[in-house]
């Protein structure tokens, strides 16, 4: 059977090479799967390659378990002998099957993240270290880099300078013996501990570079360096080592991927046959140019540009929003709008944004719709660890007797209440049918835990009583930043160092603070129980999670390898897309432009990008500029909509000038109405202001912002309005 001839000339040139090295660069939406699945059939069919001695690696169970299933319907038989893995669960079989050289027994346990907290935090105990000054996940993240660089616990210790990485070494040298007593491996030592086997054991790496010789990696780009290292030493006797990638979809240098191993492939294989994939069979010309145009501007990567036989389609669109609100608003009335217009499904639509934190708002906007979504990725904001935990407190400040509630917070942060005292606590007021928060209060039942739990529950119930206090008269958005002051909650997770994970939960509560300001906003009564009421109907209706007919939701992160008919790019303000910390540093740019790519190119027939002019994002209120990667697509391929345009659409002579001068300026609003400096007008809370677009309405706040004012206000059957007051052009009504 010819295995090459559904494949266009790109295609059949990789799938059809036989020897040495080969470097396939695979734009998005190319095929690469394919061309992976047809180059096995080819080697079996044409060349008599024993399917035993291919090795086909990617990074996920799912895309390994893709090439399984498409080579096995390809091939028969013959397809399931391929050995197709993960880097994981390769060096877990070779790891077991050489036990005798790596000092555990063929069943060794692997540990998972919960497994080597709980050993880090017994290290810590041992060595008489304070989880406060050491915390357990910040020591575990130190150590997991160090073991992704092949930098073990003696070599580290030897390379320790400062006073956090001097207590580290201690750690991670107790750590290591812990993982030998308990006969374990974790995640991380899976590939070192079998790149260490290899160069120590040549015998070992030959046995199995004569098994593997025909070797293809997918997703290259996303290699660290210990991934690296044990491909280079698997592939060094034959050099049939094949690696797909696309250095344009580098995004997870954060999580330790080195974009240096795609882009000097030829340095390591100087004979490297090197094929571009270019013709892309998923977008529109439209979406594929725009795509370019953004992408082409980072300096460090391999020249190609995307093309296909698809008609151009409609115009990339631009919606400039008021606050993330209107984004919202815009986004999901969209949505409703070409599910009439060009009968699609909610399964066709996908939003993606840069951080989860912001998904909070077109939930609502969903779930107040009757709309079914998914989030993938990430959970329901509402429902996310943290988000519960803050609002378990607030229910106990608004009700005490909630014993749900309160267990849920009793030892969250850890404050000394271990599992028993909870059980005796629990106990005791089963015992006198009263609530916890009512037990807590007696004297006898501090006779039942003991003095130091019985310590610690009257420290936790003197906390309750002064968040008590200070609820009576504060609004739901003092309330939440009062817990989390004063139970360190934030204090806790900052304590992790640089963890993501932290970083992603701490900008979730920062979250939650604009949730609770934008509910006070406009309303008569906004006190702590309408405000937990409102969550809880959201919050509640959850039985469309598992709906596959929704609307996805998803960071941009997430959806690399997905496809989806239209898009939504939402979030796209400078400091949110790219993020602030990202600007100073050139790398980084690159890195969220590449980002930027991968969400253009989710999108098959339809692209919506989305800005904000003002939002409230981790608590505070912002006033940005439109992302500088709207700036820099074509201008003739973008078109502005909003309502101040003739049909719904406005048309936009220069995409790229409009960003631009909203960069010089700080906002550029012509969209929304507001244009041309106004003088600064003797505002406060209750005065009447008309506005050009608006008409009438009622100053709500006014607040400094980097030498201009954000004027709050309310407009009758419009809502609330957040404008810059040089220029939104406002006129005192007397």
């Amino acid at each position: 059977m010819d295995y090459l001839s559904d494949l266009n000339p790109q295609q059949r040139a990789a799938a059809s090479h036989y020897t040495g090295p080969l470097l396939v660069l695979a734009g998005a939406g190319s095929g690469k799967t394919r061309v992976l699945i047809h180059r096995i059939a080819h080697l079996i069919s044409h060349y008599k390659v024993d399917p035993r001695s291919i090795l086909a690696v990617t990074f996920t169970n799912k895309a390994a378990q893709e090439m399984r299933d498409r080579a096995a319907r390809l091939l028969g038989l013959a397809g399931v002998d391929v050995w197709v893995s993960t880097f994981h669960s390769l060096c877990v079989r070779i790891l077991r099957a050489e036990c005798e050289y790596v000092s555990r027994t063929s069943s060794f346990a692997i540990f998972d993240t919960t497994d080597q907290v709980t050993a880090i935090k017994q290290c810590l105990r041992e060595l008489e270290m304070d989880e406060r000054n050491m915390n357990p996940s910040a020591v575990l993240g130190t150590i997991s880099n160090a073991k992704n660089q092949l930098i073990d616990a003696k070599r580290y210790a030897d390379q320790a300078v400062d006073y956090w990485q001097k207590q580290v070494a201690k750690v991670f040298a107790s750590y290591e013996k812990k993982l030998s007593v308990n006969n374990a491996f974790d995640f991380d030592d899976l590939i070192a501990e079998t790149v260490r086997l290899f160069r120590d054991e040549p015998a070992v790496l030959e046995k199995y570079q004569d098994r593997f010789r025909f070797i293809m990696i997918d997703e290259y780009q996303d290699t660290n360096h210990a991934q690296y290292l044990l491909v280079n030493l698997l592939a060094k006797k034959y050099r049939n080592i094949c690696v797909v990638g696309d250095d344009d979809q580098s995004i997870y240098h954060w999580r330790g991927a080195d974009i240096r191993n795609i882009l000097e492939f030829e340095r390591d294989y100087p004979d490297a046959k090197v094929i571009k994939l270019e013709q892309n069979y998923r977008s529109t010309k439209s979406i594929l140019e725009c795509a370019n145009a953004v992408v082409s501007r980072n300096e460090r990567r391999k020249p190609k540009r995307l093309w296909t036989d698809r008609e151009s389609g409609p115009p990339v669109c631009w919606y400039r929003a008021f606050d993330e609100k209107d984004e919202a608003r815009f986004t999901i009335s969209t949505i409703e709008d070409l599910i009439i217009s060009e009968k699609r499904n909610y399964r066709d639509f996908a939003i993606l944004y840069r951080t989860n934190a912001q998904s909070r708002t077109f939930e609502e906007e969903l779930l107040n719709r009757g709309i079914p979504y998914q989030i993938i990725g990430g959970l329901r904001f509402y429902q996310r660890k943290e988000i519960k935990d803050i609002l378990a407190y607030l229910r106990v400040i608004d009700n005490p007797h909630d014993s749900i509630s309160l267990l849920r917070i009793v030892n969250t942060p850890k404050r000394g209440i271990g599992a028993t005292t909870v059980e005796r606590l629990s106990e005791y007021a089963r015992m006198r049918g009263i609530s916890v928060y009512a037990a807590m209060q007696e004297e006898r039942v501090h006779t039942v835990l003991g003095r130091r739990a019985s310590s610690a529950v009257a420290a936790f119930n003197e906390l309750l009583e002064e968040l008590i206090t200070h609820a009576a008269d504060a609004t739901p958005s003092e309330i939440v930043k009062n817990v989390l002051d004063k139970t360190g909650y934030i204090r806790e997770l900052a304590r992790e160092g640089d963890s993501v994970e932290a970083e992603s939960r701490i900008q979730n509560l920062q979250e939650l603070i604009s949730v609770t300001r934008n509910f006070e906003r406009g309303r008569e009564s906004s006190s702590l129980s309408d405000f937990l009421q409102e969550v809880a109907l959201l919050s509640d209706i959850d039985a469309l999670e598992d709906d596959n007919n929704g609307v996805t939701l998803m960071t941009l992160h997430s959806a690399k390898g997905l496809e989806f008919p239209v898009v939504f790019m939402v979030g796209m303000d400078e400091g949110v897309f790219p993020l602030a910390r990202s600007i100073f540093e050139s790398g980084e740019v690159e890195e969220e432009r590449r980002l930027c790519y991968v969400g253009i190119t989710r999108a098959r027939d339809r692209l919506f990008l989305v800005s904000a002019d003002f939002r409230m994002l981790y608590g505070s209120a912002s006033a940005n500029p439109p992302s500088r990667f709207i700036g820099e697509l074509p201008a003739e391929l973008v078109q502005q909509v909003g309502r101040a345009a003739p049909g719904g659409f406005a048309d936009t002579s220069s995409a790229a000038a409009k960003v631009s001068r909203s960069s010089s300026t700080g906002l550029d609003t012509d969209a929304d109405g507001q244009s041309g400096k106004s003088q600064r007008l003797d505002l406060s809370a209750g005065s009447k202001v008309r506005h050009a677009k608006f008409g009438v309405g009622t100053v709500v706040s006014v607040s400094e912002s980097a030498g201009d004012r954000i004027v709050t206000i309310a407009f009758p059957n419009l809502g609330i309005k957040k404008l810059l007051e040089s220029y939104a052009s406002l006129e005192l009504v007397k």
